[in-house]
């Protein structure tokens, strides 16, 4: 389902040019999203949204990969820079290869890392390409005024 089938709040419904889509959107319709990389191949789709309490800001999403009716599947941690929003298809893109995913430092759900340690941070922004997450960083950018980039305007690097 995407998030245009999750919207029971009339958001995206078009009668309305001047709603919140797309550049602010609401978190649950946005869960269950497809991911899908660069070559048309789907890699995910997002499970759960790391907020980042001090400054307010979407710090990760979780991605889950493979597995059948979540036995075996696998979770990933996602710089929110690394996706983007794909308002035509409805649906977010990633610019990383199904075989780099499959590489990638995940975890099961019943043994999450401390994605508050900046080592495990550095790791994951480092694997993805984006810039290294900071909650201060972020909390002084919130509190200056000056916007966060929406994730439609991500530019990771490639894999």
């Amino acid at each position: 389902m995407n998030y245009v089938e999750r919207d029971s709040y009339g958001m995206y419904n078009g009668s309305n040019p001047s709603g919140p889509g797309p550049r602010l959107m609401g978190a649950n319709t946005l869960l269950d999203n497809d991911v899908y990389n660069l070559q048309g191949e789907k890699i995910g789709d997002i499970k759960e949204f790391m907020l980042d309490m001090q400054s307010g800001h979407v710090a990760y999403a979780v991605l889950s990969f493979g597995g059948f009716l979540g036995m075996g599947e696998k979770l990933f941690a996602v710089p929110w820079k690394a996706l983007t929003l794909d308002t035509k298809n409805h649906r977010f893109t990633m610019n990383v290869s199904r075989e780099r995913l499959e590489k990638a430092p995940g975890f099961d759900k019943n043994r999450w890392p401390d994605m508050s340690d900046p080592r495990w941070s550095s790791s994951i922004h480092e694997y993805y390409g984006t810039p290294p997450y900071s909650a201060t960083a972020s909390a002084a950018s919130a509190s200056s005024g000056t916007p966060k980039s929406s994730p439609g305007t991500s530019t990771g690097k490639g894999y």
